[in-house]
């Protein structure tokens, strides 16, 4: 067992996670827009419904989003710490699998919301 300081626990969880983010953030765009294209293929007067409100509140759940990406943080630093340290450099994938799974839900549940009426 190495030990590890902050700063290496800190730059490394960074290191990681960062890059992901674009995936992250692009299979929730593809959601979106796909529910989007969707019901406004079947409902042309959606288009009508767009409104500033609505893309405020749509920047505002992609801000929401990101910030839900950001607990992943706290989770990796701790377990960098931990005695456990070198499994969970193999295995923090799964943390990522179950977050971007989540957020999909969560995404399909509000554009549903937002688009289908």
């Amino acid at each position: 067992m190495s030990s590890v300081t902050l700063r290496e626990a800190v730059s490394d969880a960074i290191k990681y996670w960062e890059p992901r983010r674009i995936p992250y953030n692009a299979l929730l765009a593809v959601i979106v827009g796909s529910y989007f294209l969707y019901y406004s293929k079947g409902a042309p007067s959606i288009r009508s419904k767009i409104s500033f409100d609505g893309v405020l509140g749509l920047f505002l759940l992609a801000v929401l989003a990101n910030i839900a990406y950001c607990a992943a943080y706290p989770v990796d630093i701790f377990a960098q710490w931990s005695s456990y340290r070198d499994l969970w450099l193999r295995f923090r994938w799964l943390l990522f699998l179950v977050g971007i799974l989540f957020a999909a839900i969560l995404t399909r549940y509000f554009s549903f919301g937002m688009f289908a009426g």
